[in-house]
């Protein structure tokens, strides 16, 4: 039988399998990006496929916290797009 990966959501903190959750990717040049395929290399954040887990993270910073940086506006834009298209 084969193992699930789960990972943590930085919204809730929930552990979910991988696959339910979405990716987000800081790459080596600092851009951050979702990964819709989560392939993508670099240091990846899960999220829940909700709106009450993004909301959480934004308000708590948690994206800043995870990527060490300053997250810009339209990265959360893509990230509520995202959600709100059910991936």
């Amino acid at each position: 039988m084969k193992k699930i990966p789960t990972r943590t959501c930085i919204g809730c903190g929930e552990q979910k399998p991988k696959n339910e959750l979405i990716r987000i990717v800081k790459n080596q040049t600092g851009e951050i990006k979702v990964d819709k395929i989560g392939k993508l290399s670099g240091r990846g954040a899960y999220i829940c496929d909700n709106s009450e887990c993004l909301e959480k993270a934004i308000r708590s910073k948690k994206l800043e916290k995870a990527f060490e940086m300053k997250i810009e506006e339209n990265i959360y834009e893509d990230l509520k797009n995202t959600i709100n298209q059910g991936v």
